[in-house]
């Protein structure tokens, strides 16, 4: 793991090593590989706009989730904090936003520009130690914090938990009568360190192709 960038940065030959590397650890992780390919190394930019789309991905479908970012992109280009801060309701209603999701995104973006939260930092830190700030802030749950570890700083074993996709392609993996708890999930996702993100990914390149919807991502 010497070639690691940042503390535990996920690169492209990283990112495919550990593919190759849990496809001879686990039979079913391999076969979504034999049956659909490779997982694309799905990620996000660093900084506010991550923030944002880990905001607009919470209890919502994946592909509601991108539309809305893409109409946000389509009304202020790059996103920056104090972008957003100019949209009004009515702007933010249309583009999709909740009115809870508008507060918590427009508080972060204030906390950033104020310098109450340094986004850049995280990128230095421990996994735990920036899921940790992350949480600090109001509108970050354990979840969202995950997936902006996972997509937007590319940490190798960042892993979602409670993630129902998941936890669906798990199940289907595995033949299980139910879907399995997230504390099962969790407990299966312990064998694939520490590449659980390159793991995680691999389960949803599954769950996505299964449904038809690996387009969506």
């Amino acid at each position: 793991m010497g070639d690691l960038v940042s503390p535990l940065a996920l690169t492209d030959k990283i990112y495919y090593r550990g593919v190759s590397e849990l496809s001879s650890r686990d039979s079913d992780l391999a076969a979504v590989v034999s049956r659909w390919g490779d997982p694309p190394f799905w990620c996000h930019a660093p900084g506010f706009s991550g923030i944002v789309i880990a905001i607009l991905s919470q209890q919502v479908s994946l592909e509601s989730a991108h539309t809305a970012f893409a109409k946000l992109e389509t009304v202020v280009g790059a996103i920056h904090p104090e972008k957003f801060l100019y949209l009004d309701d009515s702007t933010l209603r249309g583009i999709g936003f909740s009115r809870q999701k508008m507060s918590y995104v427009r508080g972060i973006a204030h906390k950033i520009m104020t310098g109450a939260f340094d986004l850049k930092g995280l990128e230095s830190m421990p996994d735990d130690q920036a899921r940790k700030r992350l949480m600090e802030v109001r509108g970050i749950g354990a979840w969202t914090a995950d997936t902006y570890l996972l997509f937007a700083l590319r940490r190798s074993d960042a892993w979602p938990s409670g993630d129902l996709a998941l936890a669906k392609a798990i199940q289907e993996l595995r033949e299980l009568p139910t879907v399995p708890s997230s504390e099962t999930v969790d407990q299966i996702a312990e064998t694939w360190r520490p590449w659980r993100a390159v793991a995680a990914r691999i389960l949803w390149h599954h769950y996505l192709n299964e449904r038809g919807r690996a387009s969506s991502a």
